[in-house]
């Protein structure tokens, strides 16, 4: 058991580490390069800025940028991997391509880049599993977020110079539309085991009395009861 626990987590790590390497791969390209391709991100309303729903979370406006979203990033989506394996992957997706089309949808005219958005529908998505699903190990996930993360409620206030709060709103009501979508997968660890007496066949209930006494008509009870007496008197008959 303990073998294939170390695996899960190994496996769980592989992904996020993957991506965030992918995401410094990229900045550092543009550093090497010296080019900017802000212009690949989120343009709301306009056709060339739905290109940015896929790559906008893939750059970011400098190492600074990069590194703050690093840690929560690779953290989050290991978290969700490890703990809700049967999801994970689909609710990751779903919550990358919402935040993407919601913020060009609804955000401002100015190109939005970055994986803040994706973030705070990873944070959003665990916080709000708890309380949807409400066991244990849910509620306890949501309230390690809620202690680790909940500074980050500042980050959806607009007007903040540089920052794309529409992303961060938008990427959180992702997240809890995620949560809410796969509120009913549960885990292997989340299901209830099943009772030897609670899969075996109900026999129906047996009576005291014989189901004919009821069914039976007086007539027929009278009848029978004639027919009876007739037999015992042609015994006696017989016998003299």
């Amino acid at each position: 058991m303990a073998i294939n626990k170390n695996n899960r987590f190994v496996r769980s790590l592989w992904l996020p580490l993957q991506w965030v390497g992918l995401l410094w791969v990229i900045q550092g390209a543009q550093w090497l390069l010296n080019i900017n391709l802000g212009v690949y991100g989120i343009y709301p309303r306009e056709l060339f800025g739905l290109r940015g729903v896929i790559l906008a979370p893939l750059l970011h406006g400098g190492w600074g940028h990069l590194l703050a979203n690093t840690p929560p990033l690779f953290v989050l989506s290991a978290l969700i991997l490890f703990f809700y394996r049967r999801v994970a992957i689909p609710a990751m997706l779903q919550i990358y391509v919402l935040t993407g089309l919601l913020v060009w949808t609804f955000g401002r005219d100015v190109f939005h880049i970055g994986a803040s958005g994706v973030i705070y529908g990873l944070v959003a998505f665990v916080f709000w599993t708890g309380i949807f699903r409400r066991n244990l190990k849910s509620i306890a996930l949501a309230l390690v977020i809620v202690f680790y993360y909940g500074s980050m409620f500042m980050g959806i206030i607009p007007g903040q110079e540089g920052i794309s709060w529409e992303s961060h709103l938008l990427g959180g009501i992702a997240g809890i539309f995620a949560a809410f979508w796969y509120k009913n997968v549960a885990e292997k660890d989340e299901e209830k085991p099943k009772y030897s007496w609670e899969t075996e066949e109900r026999q129906a209930p047996s009576s005291f009395f014989d189901p004919d006494v009821f069914e039976k008509t007086k007539q027929e009870r009278q009848r029978e009861k004639e027919s009876r007496f007739n037999q015992d008197d042609s015994w006696f008959s017989n016998r003299t």
